[in-house]
């Protein structure tokens, strides 16, 4: 460890006031409190349970059909991140075969508040963005096709 580093998971900021445009916004250390639980409320399959519990309990089997691709196991994997972070609420039916399901805590009913945000924030601009990569991807193309042309000696295509 190098000299003045904190053990400390909560001790993540940096001590250098940059103001408003602080680089170190999220600290960049896997013991950065911070940063864990923007990865785990940053994942997708994270902020799909999120968004799917909105104002509603559903069972375990009902999330993995409404969510197109996520695995049985990584649905457990982050339905029990998302209760040991205080997230979701888990609750267990005493009938036979047991029921379980699944809603959002206080906590993560404002959580889902800033999902919504960028949710909208996407729909609002997902076509400038589909703009950008296509002009993004037309250049790397004439790159790649200049350096390949470069390559060859400057001559054409052989």
């Amino acid at each position: 460890m190098e000299e003045g580093t904190s053990k400390s998971p909560s001790n993540c900021a940096s001590t250098v006031d940059y103001g408003d445009a602080d680089p170190f916004q999220w600290d960049t250390r896997e013991d950065c409190q911070v940063r864990q639980i923007l990865d785990r409320i940053a994942d997708k399959w994270s902020l799909l349970v999120i968004a799917l519990l909105e104002n509603r309990r559903l069972r375990f089997t009902e999330l993995r059909r409404e969510i197109d691709g996520v695995s049985q196991r990584m649905l457990t994997v982050t339905l029990r991140s998302l209760e040991r972070d205080g997230l979701v609420k888990r609750t267990v039916h005493p009938v036979v075969p047991p029921r379980v399901e699944y809603e959002l805590t206080s906590l993560g009913r404002t959580l889902h508040t800033t999902i919504q945000s960028l949710v909208t924030w996407t729909e609002e601009h997902q076509e400038e963005i589909a703009q950008a990569r296509t002009a993004y991807d037309t250049r790397a193309a004439e790159t790649a096709e200049a350096t390949a042309s470069q390559g060859r000696g400057g001559r054409g295509a052989p």
